[in-house]
């Protein structure tokens, strides 16, 4: 008899236990809100949902008789949150409490099934997932009745982008263009398109939030939202307001920088899986995939950006900037479009003039859009048709023709201070990106 209970204790735990355990912890896990929240089910009733769950569905993987009772407690769980729903409806309890506590009984039910069948990360995903669902309720409720409708329909076009469109494109494709074959990676390139527009839809946030509490955020965020916008809003500013010359320039700046840490999040970003065969070089950069050396030159853009606003800025303004819309389909459209075109031509620039060529194209295009042409020389570089230098110099070259713009558009104030500060200070962040390219090609 003892040497049985020894050997029983020195067996290994039983793998499905330690799922059924795990099914019962999740359950409670998900039952603790409610608990607290003093509804009708709570931790005990949470957790024997999930451990019921979990053997009906280890009868089911391991016996023949286990089918019909798993669907036969799906039903139960489902019969009983409809009792609770009717009891809430009749009583003094929020319909749409019990109705949540319903649904999240039927939650914690396909937890305990998806730990049993050995979805174990899935299954707790789900738990976590729902649980903080429940506990920023009030969170979640004052947010969507804070968004206007513009916000509401732009959120659900974004939607359909980034979660209809996407899954639907090819991995893989190619351009036909008779004499030039073009590869595409259309999944990566709409991806880059939602990554754009998703920090838009961030920023956009933030700017509302916060825009009228510093400059930082107003020029900076705004900047990754619209750089234009900044500038518009400066132009207006400074002419109402001359003395506000100072942080108005210092804006212009950090919205450059943001620019810039935009270009850069997409140049390392994206190059990350790239492998050893996105660029012809031998060096680290194309050894790892990751387009190393657009850090330097854009990281200077940045850091001298920061730097020259910090010194010269007067931080006891604020200023506030209205921003239209967090998302537009025509946008995102648009900027999809422009970097189809810059794709195409440059590839073709490249193909019938060189390098030379897609230069050319880069800087035409960064007067349009500089994440535009960031995309289409990451995508080029993928594809093994631009060496890391060379990706790295059409990025640094869009990047240039966004600040000239914004000089540009700053010249036509009437502010003489301001509209030299601009040009002063973006030929230093031109000077400053320039040397450090010239350190990367060197």
């Amino acid at each position: 008899m003892n040497e049985v209970a020894l050997q029983i204790g020195d067996a290994p735990l039983d793998e499905t236990v330690v799922r059924i355990a795990l099914a019962g912890a999740l359950g409670l896990f998900l039952g603790l809100e409610r608990e607290w929240s003093q509804k009708s089910a709570g931790i005990r009733t949470f957790s024997l949902i999930s451990l019921l769950a979990a053997v009906f569905t280890i009868l089911v993987l391991q016996t023949d008789i286990g089918e019909g009772l798993l669907i036969l407690g799906g039903l139960l769980v489902i019969v009983q949150g409809v009792l609770l729903a009717v009891q809430g409806l009749l009583g003094d309890e929020d319909t749409g409490l019990s109705l949540t506590t319903s649904v999240s009984m039927l939650v914690a039910y396909g937890v305990g099934s998806l730990v049993a069948a050995g979805f174990i990360i899935e299954g707790v995903t789900v738990a976590v997932l729902s649980s903080l669902l429940l506990v920023l309720k009030r969170e979640l409720h004052e947010f969507a009745w804070g968004l206007t409708r513009e916000e509401m329909r732009s959120t659900t076009e974004f939607a359909i982008l980034a979660f209809v469109i996407y899954p639907l494109l090819p991995a893989e494709a190619a351009l036909d263009l008779g004499a030039v074959t073009i590869p595409l990676e259309p999944q990566i390139i709409w991806l880059m398109v939602v990554a754009v527009a998703g920090i838009g839809i961030v920023n956009y946030a933030i700017v509302s939030t916060y825009g009228g509490r510093g400059i930082a955020v107003t020029g900076f965020f705004g900047g990754l939202a619209s750089s234009t916008a900044v500038v518009g809003t400066m132009l207006d500013h400074v002419r109402q307001r001359p003395e506000a010359a100072s942080y108005a320039v210092a804006a212009i700046l950090l919205a450059n920088a943001a620019m810039a840490a935009r270009n850069l999040a997409i140049a390392v970003g994206f190059t990350m899986g790239a492998g050893t065969s996105a660029g012809t070089d031998t060096d680290a950069g194309a050894n790892t995939g990751i387009l190393v050396e657009a850090i330097l030159p854009l990281g200077a853009v940045i850091v001298i950006a920061f730097a020259v606003a910090g010194l010269t800025a007067d931080w006891r303004e604020s200023g506030s900037m209205e921003l239209e819309s967090p998302f537009s389909m025509k946008n995102a459209l648009a900027f999809g479009a422009v970097f189809l075109v810059v794709l195409v031509f440059g590839s073709l620039a490249e193909t019938w003039f060189g390098t030379l060529g897609f230069y050319a194209t880069a800087v035409a295009s960064g007067f349009i859009s500089s994440a535009g042409a960031t995309t289409s020389a990451v995508v080029l570089y993928r594809g093994g048709q631009l060496s890391a230098p060379e990706a790295t110099i059409a990025i640094l070259l869009a990047t240039v023709s966004s600040i000239v713009v914004k000089a540009m558009l700053a010249a036509t104030s009437t502010n003489k201070r301001f509209r030299n500060q601009v040009a002063a200070y973006s030929a230093l962040l031109l000077l400053g990106g320039a040397a450090a390219v010239l350190v990367v090609v060197v």
